[in-house]
This record gives C-alpha cells, sequence and structure tokens, in this order.
C-alpha cells in the first residue's frame, strides 16, 4: 500500500490535471461555436458551386478540354492529408494517418512501390506522423491552421493546379474530417484532381431540355468557374477539418476530466483507508504499551 505522502501527491497531481483539461475543454467549446458557424455558412456555397460545375461540366463542350478533367493514365499520386496542428483530441490525427495508409498501400500500392505518391500535409500531426513513416511529405502548407483563411487556402490549391496541369501528378485525392457534430467526425476521402462528372450530374443533364445561355461565354465561364471551385472544395475541407478538430479536443477533454474525478474518487478512499489504518496502528500500539506499563 502506497504512504499517506505518496497518495496526496498523485490526488494534487491528478487534481491539477483535471483543471487544466477543464480549461481546455471551455476553450475547445468556444473555438468550435465559430468553427462550427464558419463550414455551416460555407456549405451552402460549397454545395451548389459544386453543383454548377458539375452541370457545366457535363454538358459543356468546352469542359472536355480543360486542363483540370483531363485524365491521365495514374503514374503520379498527389495525396493531400488535413490534420490538425496539435493533439489531445482522441483520434482524430491518428485516423487521418490511417486513412493515408490505407489509402497508398490499397489503391495506389503500384505507384507506392514505384515511389511514386507523395503527400502534402496541411496541419502538422499526420505529416509529422507520415514522415515518421518513411513517407515523402511536401511540408510546404504545413502551417495553413496556423494562418487559417481563404487566402492561405488559395496557395495551396493554386500550387496542386499548377502542379497537375504541368504533369507532375496524374490524380490528386483528399483526406480530411467532415464535422457531423461534436461527438462524430467522419473521414472522407474526395478525387479533387482531375475533375470527376458524377453520374447525377450527367443524368441531370442529359435529361434537361434547358438551352443555357452563357455571357460573356461558355468557354469564360467554365475556365473561370473550375479553378474557383477547386480552391473552394479545399478550403471547405480544412474549415470541416477545424471544425472536426474543436468537437473531437471537447469530447476527448471532457472524458479526461470525467476520468480524473473518477481517479480522485479512488484516490481519496485509497488515502482515507490509508489513513484510517495508520490511526488505528497507532491506537493499537498506545493500547499495548499502556497494557505493558500496567503489567509491570
Amino acid at each position: 500500500m502506497a504512504s499517506l505522502k505518496e497518495v496526496r501527491n498523485r490526488i494534487a497531481s491528478v487534481n491539477s490535471t483535471q483543471q487544466i483539461t477543464k480549461a481546455m475543454k471551455m476553450v475547445a467549446a468556444a473555438k468550435l461555436r465559430r468553427a462550427q458557424d464558419g463550414i455551416i455558412q460555407m456549405r451552402p456555397y460549397a454545395k451548389k458551386l459544386g453543383e454548377m460545375l458539375a452541370t457545366v461540366s457535363a454538358g459543356a463542350e468546352t469542359a472536355a478540354n480543360n486542363p483540370f478533367k483531363v485524365v491521365r493514365p495514374v503514374e503520379k499520386v498527389l495525396i493531400i492529408a488535413v490534420s490538425a496542428d496539435r493533439g489531445l483530441c482522441g483520434a482524430f490525427n491518428t485516423n487521418v494517418m490511417k486513412a493515408v495508409v490505407a489509402l497508398t498501400q490499397e489503391k495506389y500500392a503500384a505507384q507506392a512501390a514505384k515511389g511514386n505518391v507523395e503527400i502534402m500535409a496541411i496541419g502538422k500531426k499526420a505529416g509529422e506522423a507520415l514522415m515518421r513513416r518513411g513517407y515523402n511529405v511536401n511540408t510546404s502548407y504545413m502551417d495553413v491552421f496556423t494562418r487559417l483563411s481563404f487566402v492561405a487556402v488559395k496557395e495551396a490549391a493554386e500550387k496542386v493546379m499548377d502542379d497537375f496541369q504541368a504533369g507532375k501528378y496524374d490524380v490528386v485525392e483528399v483526406i480530411f474530417n467532415e464535422f457531423k457534430n461534436v461527438a462524430t467526425q467522419i473521414i472522407r476521402t474526395e478525387q479533387f484532381l482531375p475533375i470527376a462528372v458524377t453520374e447525377e450530374a450527367q443524368k441531370k443533364m442529359s435529361g434537361s431540355k434547358t438551352n443555357y445561355l452563357f455571357e460573356p461565354s461558355e468557354e469564360q465561364i467554365v475556365s473561370d468557374l473550375i479553378p474557383k471551385s477547386l480552391k473552394i472544395q479545399l478550403y471547405r475541407a480544412t474549415l470541416e477539418s477545424n471544425a472536426s478538430f474543436f468537437g473531437a479536443q471537447m469530447t476527448a477533454m471532457d472524458k479526461a476530466t470525467d476520468n480524473a474525478q473518477e481517479l480522485l474518487k479512488a484516490l481519496r478512499l485509497e488515502y482515507n483507508r490509508s489513513r484510517q489504518a495508520a490511526i488505528t496502528k497507532e491506537i493499537l500500539e498506545i493500547v499495548g504499551g499502556a497494557e505493558a506499563l500496567s503489567q509491570g
């Protein structure tokens, strides 16, 4: 059994940790509200822009020749891994890393064997973990979350788009956490490039009898709409991950606070038992000494 001093030290340590986890939970809750508002406002715009792009791309002849829709034999792959800069958020960052590893080993195993799979890390945690595993990680945009804004994400998106046009990559995938609620984040893997027209969009366009009028021109609209949509798509993924991170951290800190409370109860019970045992031992020693004196 631990001494009273050891138990007291453990109680003080756990109590201090509990205060930290409570504070982190409150901070995460405050930041989550702002992040949640941001992604809720972004989703309708991103969804509508995506629908417009899919519909126009499915029906526009000029869209077929757009450099961002060019389908090439898949030799070189880029995976954009969107994680977080910090931990203490449960399995949030680990899930991103696992999804990257699974995608590399299953879908792009042949390319990975040739060393043709590159990871672009947005957020430090998954990038650092993948580097330790020996993956080829591009860290140029790892600090996006420290300056999270559309401008920062646009820089990364433009770099990826330029490299795709230049033939540096044949396909680009994005892996991120989609925010559902405070306790639930869903790992998503989406093809970023080349742009894939969904069956739903093709059916909608083929079944539509509407003649679209383009102003100033069909070619100009498509060439402007596609890059903008791609930048918004990546920005939405970062906002989803940002909100998901604070939700995961809030949940993790809430559980840590509860666990600390349970541990404190157990330690206090152990302390009281040890203290009672020490008192009982002292009483027995006093009684024994008194009996010895009386007999003497």
